[in-house]
């Protein structure tokens, strides 16, 4: 859409014989228009932010290299141990699907970042972060200096 000098909408209004106070209230409202927001400016860029999951092992038994893993959620009501096969039933429904047998998931990696959200929806699991985060461990004490 090509874009018009608001004078020059002006002059054409006046040509016209447009009513002098329908002429001033248009001009007002266009001028309110075309200003500029200056909100937006003053603001700094957004951070970019990742995920990080914090794994509490004061007994140190988990391993000492680092590994990853994934964010996800389940209803508040259900066992986490049902977390897997919750992930197992999506996978099943997806790879039947036409496209999932074209591009199957083979692995849970694969599984958490190819298959749609729907077919986690229906098995009442969401996940959070599609690609893997990297887990850190804490033995849960605060270092007294």
């Amino acid at each position: 859409m090509p874009k018009i000098d608001v004078s020059k909408v002006a002059e054409i209004l006046k040509k016209n014989h447009i009513d002098p106070s329908v002429l001033r209230r248009v001009m007002e409202e266009m001028n309110l228009v075309v200003q500029p927001d200056t909100g937006d400016e003053d603001k700094p860029p957004a951070v970019k932010k990742q995920f990080a999951i914090l794994v509490s092992d004061p007994e140190g038994r988990l391993p000492k290299n680092d590994f990853v893993g994934w964010v996800l959620q389940i209803p508040e009501s259900e066992s986490p141990a049902t977390t897997q096969e919750r992930i197992f039933r999506s996978v099943y429904d997806y790879n039947t699907t036409r496209k999932g047998r074209l591009y199957p998931a083979k692995t849970v990696g694969e599984a958490l970042e190819n298959v749609p959200a729907k077919n986690f929806k229906e098995a009442e699991v969401w996940v959070k972060t599609k690609t893997p985060v990297l887990v850190l461990r804490t033995d849960n004490e605060i270092p007294k200096e």
